[in-house]
């Protein structure tokens, strides 16, 4: 069986986690027996943590497949894919990796599963490095539902650095198969709003100062439209831990959601989380394109599963999204064009 393994060298490109990802879901998805070597060799720390872990062992589980490498700090794993069945599958990463990560990875492969599926995902909800649950539920879900699926997202309690602790249920039936879509055209920007909020000790005047200092950053640029971020305190029964932070989503006149977010740490002016949210949006709407620059890569995997040819136009190609293309391409031998529109 080795010598029918797909190789993957884990280190090239941006030489994170996200390899994994893409080449795990798409080995599940495909029946191709996998390497990887050189796992996250472009990180400060790298092999496996915790979240990637969590991560492949939901995938190994979901399709009665073989990990071999699996555990903490490791540079190497083998996967051998089984079937995919529906059911509930668990991914607790036990810290506050994000649970919107794990869900990447698990996702396209329960799209095509023989039954329904529930995933029950256990970490950060709000966490650096990675989208925060504000985000995939403003605008990955609404987006990905173009590849004609559905799915559910239930936020049972969201999770913060550096405990985690939060909670998330994703319900999903699966599909035949995957529409192409079609986002080159922008369009106008039409409404602008977002959620400042804070949870556990923090004061609700930190998530009102945010809100504020993003909404006179915004309307330097944009005076014509009203900008409504409200400021919110987390109840303490759907909150694990203390956090805060804030997502700006814009909406445009052909159904394109743009955003930027930024999360509070200690030390950090909450003006200036507020600032950072709001230079990050207006910088997705400055390049052009018709998605921003945070949706790009995500979108990479199901472009390349769709039936038919999709035409995303976007900024300037994220290295992220790179290496999406470049593992897509390798293991389904599906060829993208690179640009400012690829497919």
């Amino acid at each position: 069986m080795d010598g029918d393994r797909v190789e993957i060298d884990g280190g090239v490109m941006e030489g994170g986690g996200q390899i994994l990802r893409v080449s795990t879901a798409l080995s599940c998805l495909l029946g191709l027996p996998l390497r990887v070597r050189r796992i996250r060799a472009g990180r400060s720390q790298p092999g496996l943590r915790p979240q990637h872990l969590s991560g492949l062992e939901m995938i190994r589980d979901l399709c009665d497949g073989q990990l071999d490498g699996g555990e903490i700090g490791s540079t190497e794993i083998t996967f051998t894919p089984g079937k995919i069945k529906g059911g509930t599958h668990i991914a607790d990463t036990k810290t506050a990796g994000s649970v919107c990560l794990l869900m990447q990875v698990a996702m396209p492969c329960v799209l095509f599963a023989a039954s329904p599926s529930e995933l029950r995902l256990k970490g950060g909800t709000n966490a650096e490095m990675a989208p925060q649950i504000d985000y995939t539920v403003l605008v990955f879900k609404p987006i990905i539902e173009k590849f004609n699926l559905t799915f559910d997202c239930d936020i049972k309690r969201r999770g913060y650095y550096p405990q985690g602790g939060g909670e998330v249920i994703v319900r999903m039936s699966p599909v035949k198969q995957l529409s192409p879509i079609n986002l080159t055209e922008r369009g106008t920007v039409t409404k602008i709003h977002g959620r400042a909020f804070v949870a556990g000790a923090l004061p609700i005047k930190l998530a009102k100062d945010m809100a504020s200092a993003a909404v006179r950053c915004i309307r330097k640029e944009i005076r014509d439209l009203y900008v409504n971020i409200q400021p919110v305190r987390e109840p303490d029964n759907q909150a694990f831990g203390t956090g805060s932070g804030i997502i700006i989503v814009a909406e445009t006149s052909t159904g394109c959601l743009f955003a930027g977010s930024s999360l509070g740490k200690r030390g950090k002016n909450s003006d200036r989380v507020g600032i950072e949210a709001a230079e990050m949006l207006l910088g997705n709407l400055r390049h052009g394109g018709a998605v921003d620059d945070y949706l790009q890569d995500q979108l990479i995997i199901f472009m390349a599963l769709a039936n038919g040819v999709s035409r995303v136009k976007s900024g300037p190609i994220t290295l992220h999204t790179q290496t999406a293309i470049h593992f897509a391409e390798q293991l389904t031998k599906v060829s993208p064009e690179n640009g400012e529109e690829y497919y």
